[in-house]
C-alpha cells in the first residue's frame, strides 16, 4: 500500500512540475501581448497551455506506437516499413489538425500580429533573427529574394512550431536555411564569403564601439 501510496505522490509531483513548466512558459508568450484585461489574458495563456499538452499527448502516443511496431515487425523489415510509414501519415495528419484548431482558437481572442508574436515566443525568435541576419549578410537581396527567403523561414516556423523539443525546432529551421542557401548560392551568390564579410563587419563593428 505504501509503495502504492509513493508512486502516486511521484506522479502528482511530476504533473505538478509540468503544469508549472508549461504555465511559465505560456506566461513568458502571453506577456508580450500587451493584453490588459486580466480574463482575456489567462484565456489565451490556457489556450497555448493547452496546445502544449496536446502536442506532447500527439508525441509521447507516436513514440510508444513506434517502439511497439518495431517490437512486433522487428523480423520483417517490409512489415515493418509499411507501419512505419502509416504511423508518419498519422502523426503528420494529428499534428496538421490540433495546429488547425489551435490557431483557430487563437484567432478569435487575438489580432494576426499577436498571433505572429505568440509564434515566434514559441519558435524562440528564430524567424525574426534570422531573417534580419540575412538582410544584414546580404544587403544587396533583391525584393524577391526576400520574399522568398521569408516565406521559407515562415514555413519552418510553423513545422517547428509542432516540434517535440527545442532540438527538433531548430532542426527545422536548419532544414530551411540549406534551402535558403541552396537558392542564394544558385543565384550566384557566395555564402561562404558573405558570411566570412559579415563576420569581419561585426568584429570591427563592436571595437569601433569599444573605443567610443
Amino acid at each position: 500500500m505504501s509503495l502504492a501510496v509513493s508512486a502516486q505522490s511521484t506522479d502528482a509531483a511530476k504533473e505538478a512540475a509540468y503544469a508549472n513548466v508549461l504555465a511559465s512558459r505560456s506566461d513568458k508568450i502571453v506577456a508580450t501581448l500587451g493584453i490588459g484585461d486580466s480574463a482575456a489574458y489567462k484565456a489565451v495563456k490556457q489556450i497555448i497551455v493547452g496546445q502544449y499538452r496536446a502536442l506532447n499527448t500527439i508525441h509521447d502516443t507516436h513514440k510508444a506506437a513506434l517502439k511497439n511496431t518495431k517490437e512486433t515487425f522487428q523480423a520483417d523489415k517490409e512489415q515493418l516499413d509499411t507501419h512505419l510509414k502509416q504511423l508518419d501519415e498519422t502523426l503528420s495528419q494529428q499534428l496538421s489538425q490540433q495546429h488547425t484548431n489551435y490557431l483557430n482558437q487563437l484567432s478569435a481572442r487575438l489580432s494576426p500580429a499577436q498571433i505572429e508574436q505568440v509564434k515566434d515566443g514559441m519558435t524562440y525568435g528564430v524567424l525574426p533573427i534570422t531573417y534580419k541576419g540575412y538582410q544584414d549578410m546580404l544587403p544587396d537581396l533583391t525584393d524577391t529574394q526576400k520574399s522568398q527567403i521569408l516565406a521559407w523561414l515562415t514555413e519552418a516556423r510553423e513545422r517547428a512550431m509542432d516540434a517535440e523539443s527545442s532540438e527538433k525546432k531548430h532542426a527545422w529551421f536548419g532544414k530551411y536555411k540549406g534551402k535558403i542557401n541552396n537558392y542564394l548560392s544558385a543565384a550566384g551568390i557566395d555564402m561562404k564569403k558573405a558570411g566570412q564579410e559579415w563576420e569581419a563587419r561585426i568584429k570591427a563593428s563592436e571595437a569601433a564601439k569599444k573605443h567610443e
